[in-house]
């Protein structure tokens, strides 16, 4: 993109109004690619998003020898680890500085080719992802790690034994590395306090797809008996729940009606109720969800963001635009990620009344308690937003930008919308295609 192109004007106050497709989820796919260097057969992997995490990791395996090339269907992607070879690390480090996916790269490479490399780490900037916590994971499992200048050098002298690991947090990242590391390494792994999102319950179906023996306990405890050998898969992706719920919440902020084709109930439950609580209307059929603003006033909720199956952080900054809307005083609880609500303060310059709070505005057991993070907030409405300069902080807030953007009366200029494009497939054509007024600087759009 040139500079120009990294800008969008948004003229607003338009409801959106028509019908999107989601595919594969962004924290499904590139996971399941990246499981596909365990192979010794070739993989298909259909509903794939064209979004950069899955052209970041596309190039990351063809560095490594994998070669990746459409299928018959759109959106399919075929994957052979046949000739699974080490890499140039300047083309390593290239290719990844913009995501945080190829730590995921490192217990398959010690499994194939005994020695990894992993450059610094990009991503998202909502708070603490302890990247120091994925190289303990892999030591237990008894890695050789050392730090160079240019980034993490991994050796396996013999293999990888499984072990015992707790979780201090359920995270997703951790999760997945376990995950991909176990299957292979000698004898059984034990995760306890284990993240259950449905795109770790996918990624284990992948897995066991391949060869895999993994257990999913109901106390978040995972077993998984290392195996000798695993073959490749066939698999379709689960849709992507969080781009879905955005969407909805796009509806509901512009008064809008939009069908999402390809959501599904089952992953979202959470958020639909919280949906109908604020006021929303939804329908449910075999194809999709349609999202819409059924009139009348919005209703201010308390409410906190959790691990699966609680209110996913990634739902939160799109529904707090359209909490603006809603009459009262609604609560937000982030214990998810310590600086999620950093984005409001954009969104205030914009005409909403968002105060944040250093306190846990809610009963459930937090991390951030006391440590002196702004991570709760209280939202006074309805206020009328207003156009204003935008600068996108990260991939989920950035989205919701655009939605107080399209929500608000007048034009915004809304900068850094590249960031989107980690996972939202096609937002722009979307953008247009529910008569949404933006354009690009010197071309139209919509």
């Amino acid at each position: 993109m040139t500079v120009n192109d990294d800008v969008l004007l948004v003229h607003g106050g338009t409801p959106l109004e028509g019908e999107i497709r989601v595919r594969g989820a962004k924290n499904l796919v590139p996971k399941a690619m990246v499981a596909a260097l365990l192979g010794s057969a070739p993989s298909r992997l259909r509903n794939v998003p064209d979004i950069r995490d899955v052209r970041v990791v596309r190039g990351l395996l063809q560095l490594h020898g994998v070669t990746v090339r459409p299928g018959e269907e759109p959106g399919e992607l075929v994957l052979d680890p046949s000739h699974v070879e080490s890499a140039n690390v300047a083309d390593i480090d290239a290719h990844a500085g913009s995501s945080r996916i190829p730590i995921l790269f490192c217990g398959p490479l010690l499994h194939r080719l005994g020695h990894a490399f992993i450059p610094g780490l990009g991503g998202c900037d909502i708070g603490g992802r302890p990247i120091d916590f994925h190289f303990e994971v892999l030591r237990q499992f008894g890695a050789k790690i050392e730090k160079r200048a240019d980034g993490q050098y991994l050796e396996a002298p013999q293999r990888l034994r499984g072990t015992k690991i707790r979780l201090p947090y359920p995270s997703v990242g951790a999760t997945e590395q376990v995950l991909l590391t176990a299957v292979l390494a000698e004898g059984v792994t034990e995760l306890s306090n284990a993240a259950v999102e449905p795109e770790i319950e996918d990624l284990i179906c992948v897995l066991q797809k391949m060869g895999a023996i993994i257990a999913m306990d109901t106390d978040r405890t995972i077993r998984i008996t290392g195996v000798d050998t695993l073959g490749g898969y066939a698999h379709r992706a689960l849709p992507d729940r969080l781009e879905a719920a955005s969407w909805a919440s796009a509806a509901l902020a512009t008064e809008g009606n939009i069908y999402v084709r390809g959501a599904q109930q089952r992953s979202m439950m959470t958020f639909l109720n919280t949906y109908r609580k604020v006021g929303g209307a939804f329908e449910i059929d075999d194809e999709g969800i349609r999202f819409w603003h059924p009139g009348g006033q919005l209703k201010s909720i308390a409410l906190e963001t959790d691990v699966h199956p609680g209110f996913q952080t990634d739902w939160q900054q799109p529904l707090v635009v359209a909490l603006t809307q809603a009459t009262g005083l609604s609560i937000i609880h982030e214990t998810v990620y310590e600086s999620r609500l950093g984005f409001t303060s954009a969104l205030n310059q914009m005409g909403a009344h968002i105060q944040l709070y250093r306190e846990c505005l809610g009963g459930s057991n937090c991390r951030f308690g006391q440590r002196n993070f702004l991570h709760s907030a209280v939202v006074s409405g309805p206020t009328r937003l207003q156009g204003a300069d935008l600068v996108i902080p990260d991939l989920r807030g950035g989205f919701s930008y655009l939605i107080a953007a399209l929500a608000a009366q007048g034009t915004s200029r809304v900068h850094g919308i590249d960031l989107i494009n980690r996972g939202y497939e096609n937002f722009m054509d979307k953008l247009v295609e529910l008569g949404a007024k933006v354009e690009l600087p010197g071309k139209a759009l919509g």
